[in-house]
């Protein structure tokens, strides 16, 4: 399915032999099949839930070059999915303590570090040099990118998502079949589907996700099997159930259709509205220092908890409105417009498109978001809290 050519291809090692046998036994992979697989160049964008069972069962099935994208460190949250980072990890570059586990399970990968945001300027340089691409990334904005850098490069793109119970995965390649925009078109509101951080996710979904990822990588290097190509594979992991969907080429796609429109790389935070628009009125923070203060002094102020109740169980703050985030539209009632109003939620994002849902929904009063949301409150003030 890949054209790996003839000469990058070498003879496996006598300790190799041994190592991939139960390969080497396939009659669909065979001494021919490892070859490419050690000829063949893979890049992981994100080594988180995703990214990490990608490139424990890659290096351990012989792929000869991983490279790894991630701009992150990382932290006990991460532990509960993202198998390939353990707790004397923490604060370590995640690219780093996934390049030990590669080395510690198969020394014989070349392993190419990029610890760095993955970005416009940035993605064609990294991506041009490898065979296939395994999108573990977490939000739309370079999920998109990934996908048009792909495009742009005829690259396949071994695309995956998780959220909360449910998983997704499928291979996009412009040159063969649909993109990731002929499925998605446009991005959803920013805020309507909220991040593993903001919603959860069940910690073993990654790892069924990232593992389906891993086979479809290993079938395209060795041309066997019948790929996600045009085909979307679904999993419910609460009723334990796979569904597979067509994904048609859309001739209209904008990249990848019969009259493309984008023939280079764009701004993936504004097509995603993450950017403010310059004519927007811009959100005011309090910072929790000061929402302290004004607490103490008994200054007039109503505090909205946007928080999920199975969140709210893990801390209260005292004295706060709850009215979960889904319900804020219909309840802005409940709000006294007289009063100033402070937004909270976990990290202090939500938040943020709340307060923006208020405003179109005509609140008057004024409102600030707590920056940095309810983690940062109970890390300073409340140590004893549980940090999630």
């Amino acid at each position: 399915m890949i054209p790996i050519e003839q000469n990058r291809l070498q003879d496996l090692t006598k300790d190799e032999i041994p190592r991939y046998s139960r390969h080497l036994i396939l009659p669909d992979v065979g001494i021919e099949g490892q070859k490419k697989l050690k000829a063949a160049k893979v890049l992981i964008v994100g080594t988180g839930g995703l990214g990490a069972p990608l490139a424990l069962y890659l290096a351990a099935a012989g792929i000869g070059t991983i490279g790894l994208v991630d701009f992150d460190t990382v932290d006990f949250s991460n532990l509960q999915r993202q198998i390939i980072h353990t707790t004397k990890d923490v604060d370590r570059p995640k690219t780093a303590s996934a390049q030990d586990k590669i080395k510690n399970i198969n020394p014989n990968v070349k392993v190419n570090v990029y610890n760095t945001m993955l970005k416009s300027e940035n993605a064609l340089e990294i991506l041009k040099d490898y065979d296939v691409i395994a999108d573990g990334t977490d939000n739309f904005q370079t999920r998109y990118l990934v996908n048009d850098a792909c495009v742009l490069l005829g690259i396949p793109n071994v695309y995956g998502s998780i959220f909360q119970f449910e998983g997704q995965a499928s291979v996009f390649w412009a040159g063969k079949g649909p993109c990731y925009r002929c499925l998605q078109p446009e991005p959803p509101p920013p805020g309507l589907v909220p991040s593993c951080a903001e919603g959860g996710v069940m910690g073993v979904l990654p790892g069924i996700i990232g593992t389906i990822q891993a086979c479809e990588v290993i079938k395209l290097i060795t041309s066997i099997g019948e790929p996600l190509i045009g085909r979307l594979l679904t999993f419910d992991a609460l009723s334990m159930r796979f569904r597979t969907l067509q994904i048609e080429k859309d001739e209209r796609c904008p990249i990848c259709g019969k009259n493309p429109t984008i023939d280079k790389l764009i701004d993936y935070e504004q097509f995603c509205g993450l950017k403010r628009n310059e004519e927007e009125k811009p959100i005011e923070s309090l910072s929790i220092e000061e929402l302290k203060r004004r607490i103490d002094n008994n200054e007039p102020l109503q505090i909205v908890d946007i928080r999920q109740p199975h969140e709210q169980a893990i801390y209260k703050f005292p004295n706060a409105l709850i009215i979960p985030y889904g319900q804020l539209y219909r309840r802005k009632d409940e709000l006294d417009p007289r009063i100033d109003t402070v937004i909270r939620c976990k990290e202090g994002k939500r938040s943020i498109f709340a307060i923006r849902t208020l405003e179109e929904g005509g609140f008057k009063g004024k409102m600030f978001n707590l920056k940095d949301g309810v983690n940062a409150w109970t890390k300073t003030f409340v140590p004893d809290a549980a940090q999630y």
